[in-house]
């Protein structure tokens, strides 16, 4: 990349559910320099605690700051009918002053959609489904009325209100990490969030090989495949761990038992790409260097790291 894509980072609410303490992280990750305040969006505690519903959150969040944007990551497409999730996402995007970014995916929890009655499709179809929903929204996020017939979805001229503030529309993050959701996000997406957990099951697999570096490379491929000659344009974006100590090879060992980890080595973990243990100095290298060799410039931390990574923010943003 010739000219590298300045760093921001965000930051995903995992424990933040009283209003007060809502309101106040938003504004301190507003001081602090954070680029974005997320949430997740799950109907069940497990895997990531109970989460607050992601439209009515966010709205509340921008209404106490002035430059933090807000966004979801990721809303699960079969939960909302893309029309109405369109009018939702620009009329946040109007009353923030064009501070939303909207990150979809197909979902993959499977419990979650037998505890809501739901029917859970196979990959494909629901891959299929958040392809169509994303030309939804952003025709609908467009000027003229939008008639839209696919498998999924119709649309006979419908005119979408309010606009979104955001031209041509908010930024729109895919994650994921099928070859297929991959391809599509190059196609479609502003931003790829890359997963390095497997969800294929229906269930979270901590599987450390689809962390290697090696498997990045893989995943990246997919992207460029399907992005074409826009992917020196994509954002890419990475959901992280950082672990600041001075003990890294210690800390790396410790890591690999706590996971369970097997056939992998201490040297195989600090290369993994969303894996970065050190002391700050050394994490600011290896973002850099990381970003020179991956394209990655966007990394998202739990809320439960705010502390610690605050100085990493500081040395890198805007960088």
């Amino acid at each position: 990349m010739t000219h590298p894509r300045p760093f921001r980072f965000g930051i995903v609410n995992e424990r933040a559910h009283a209003p007060g303490a809502w309101t106040a992280q938003a504004r301190r990750a507003e001081n602090e320099g954070y680029a974005t305040f997320l949430i997740r969006d799950h109907f069940v505690a497990d895997p990531f605690g109970d989460q607050l519903a992601p439209i009515a959150a966010l709205a509340t969040a921008a209404a106490v700051t002035t430059r933090l944007r807000v966004g979801t990551l990721v809303i699960d497409n079969d939960y909302r009918h893309p029309v109405v999730l369109a009018k939702e996402a620009a009329t946040l995007d109007v009353l923030s002053d064009g501070r939303f970014e909207l990150g979809l995916g197909a979902g993959w929890l499977r419990a979650e959609y037998d505890k809501a009655g739901l029917s859970f499709d196979p990959a494909g179809v629901r891959i299929g489904r958040l392809e169509e929903a994303i030309h939804v929204i952003k025709g609908l996020f467009g000027k003229e009325p939008l008639t839209f017939a696919g498998r999924h979805y119709t649309i006979d001229a419908l005119n979408g209100f309010p606009k979104p503030v955001q031209p041509p529309h908010p930024p729109i993050l895919v994650g994921g990490g099928s070859p297929r959701i991959l391809r599509l996000a190059g196609r479609l997406a502003d931003t790829v969030g890359v997963l390095t957990a497997s969800v294929a099951t229906g269930v979270q697999v901590d599987d450390p090989a689809d962390r290697l570096a090696s498997r990045m490379v893989e995943k990246l491929a997919w992207i460029r495949e399907g992005a074409g000659e826009r992917f020196d344009g994509l954002e890419l974006s990475l959901v992280i761990a950082p672990l600041v100590t001075d003990a890294r090879r210690a800390r790396a060992d410790v890591l690999i038992r706590e996971r369970g980890w097997t056939g992998v080595t201490v040297d195989d973990v600090l290369a993994m790409p969303s894996i970065f243990i050190g002391p700050v100095e050394q994490i600011v290298e290896e973002m850099l260097a990381r970003r020179a060799e991956y394209g990655f410039s966007y990394y998202v931390i739990a809320d439960r790291h705010l502390d610690a990574f605050g100085p990493i923010v500081a040395r890198l943003t805007g960088v």
